[in-house]
């Protein structure tokens, strides 16, 4: 048992497992790399360019943080007696690792750090698990070595099931990575490259697989998908695009606008002017109403009747003044009306402009719709939106 002090007691460390001698099972050798072979069943085939290879070995030369896994040569050829005059005379196979030993032969590095367990060349089973799981788990694999190698593992298990489960996944990810096994080599090269999506390459190998069909007919079946994705996305972008142009606003004409001036009309406390001209023709008299709104310069309202007969209302109690020190109800401050008219008479033209062009965004909820619109709305669009708005300012002050 190991020692155990007041420092354990301290920190609660109660941890009594002793460490163990591993040796008989897992030894660290440091092995020539003539004496070391690659297994000849390992699914992976894209290891990296020459130059990426290189820089591995001279990192590996420098120190070498992780071991290769290997079998000694008889625990291989147990399993696969026929690869003895391909492995040759060596000592040990390794179980993963194959691209640590190609960057160090290309850098020239002499050795090689393995850990040496027979316990993995136990059934080929076990072997095929520890030469998968280490890529599967780590994602080291592309989709297409991804495939072959869970294609691998179902010979060894005997059903997609029992591969599923041991890797704690559902049957599904078995059979859609050995879906892509079905495709030709020139269909594989384009998910490699990732010039084809999985989800592509997965539809096509379940086609491929149901139909036999080969590599032509495949290349066919993807140039016709790529045209109707391509269409399908014009027409995503096409909606998207028709989808904010209705969300602005058009500008006011005919009836509508008149409607805007007469609430402008009511707004500052000034009586609607009737014209009784045909709706969607300019009503002179309202728009002759709205610039006396908006002011062509300061002076007294251009009314025959006194202003305070066009002020809307006061709802409160005759002869109670405002509870505001020194102002009474005599003053422009009794109603919001004539607060506001008081205001615009106040206002350069260019300021009253503005004013209007304010007072129609807050009123129409145009001010929301912007706000709704601003996370999607691009540079461009939010340059026309500008140029629809002053449109809409121009319409209410003619």
């Amino acid at each position: 048992m190991a020692k155990h002090d007041e420092f354990d007691d301290f920190f609660g460390d109660e941890d009594d497992t002793p460490v163990v001698d591993t040796r008989a099972d897992g030894r660290l050798l440091r092995v020539p790399l003539r004496r070391l072979a690659p297994n000849l069943v390992n699914p992976r085939i894209d290891f990296g360019t020459e130059a990426e290879l290189i820089d591995l070995g001279k990192s590996l030369l420098r120190r070498q943080i992780q071991a290769c896994p290997a079998v000694s040569r008889s625990a291989y050829l147990k399993l696969w007696s026929d690869h003895a005059e391909r492995i040759g005379d060596v000592d040990y196979v390794l179980v993963t690792g194959e691209r640590r030993y190609r960057g160090a032969t290309a850098a020239g590095s002499p050795t090689l750090n393995c850990v040496v367990d027979d316990g993995l060349a136990k059934d080929r089973k076990t072997f095929m698990e520890a030469v998968v799981s280490e890529n599967v788990d780590r994602q080291n694999f592309n989709p297409i070595e991804e495939a072959y190698a869970v294609q691998s593992l179902v010979a060894e298990f005997g059903s997609n099931r029992a591969v599923a489960q041991h890797f704690e996944r559902v049957d599904g990810w078995v059979t859609q990575r050995i879906l892509l096994t079905h495709l030709a080599s020139e269909a594989q090269d384009l998910v490699r490259t990732k010039a084809m999506p999985l989800d592509a390459a997965r539809s096509l190998g379940k086609l491929a697989r149901d139909n036999a069909w080969d590599g032509p007919k495949q290349l066919a079946w993807w140039a016709d998908e790529q045209k109707q994705r391509a269409t399908a996305s014009a027409e995503r972008s096409a909606a998207k695009k028709a989808g904010k142009a209705s969300a602005i606003p058009k500008p006011l004409t005919g009836v509508k606008r008149a409607g805007a001036q007469q609430e402008a009309d009511q707004f500052y406390g000034r009586k609607t002017v009737s014209t009784g001209t045909v709706p969607g023709e300019p009503q002179v008299a309202a728009q002759q109403a709205v610039i006396s709104a908006a002011g062509e310069g300061a002076g007294p309202r251009p009314s025959d009747e006194p202003a305070h007969q066009n002020r809307v209302p006061d709802p409160r109690p005759a002869g109670k003044e405002v509870e505001t020190a020194g102002v009474t109800s005599d003053g422009p401050w009794h109603s919001g009306a004539a607060l506001m008219d008081a205001a615009v008479e106040r206002l350069s033209p260019s300021e009253r402009s503005k004013f209007v062009l304010r007072y129609f965004q807050v009123s129409s909820g145009v001010d929301a719709v912007i706000e709704d619109m601003r996370g999607t709305l691009t540079v461009e669009d939010r340059s026309s939106l500008a140029v629809i708005l002053q449109q809409i300012a121009s319409g209410l002050l003619r």
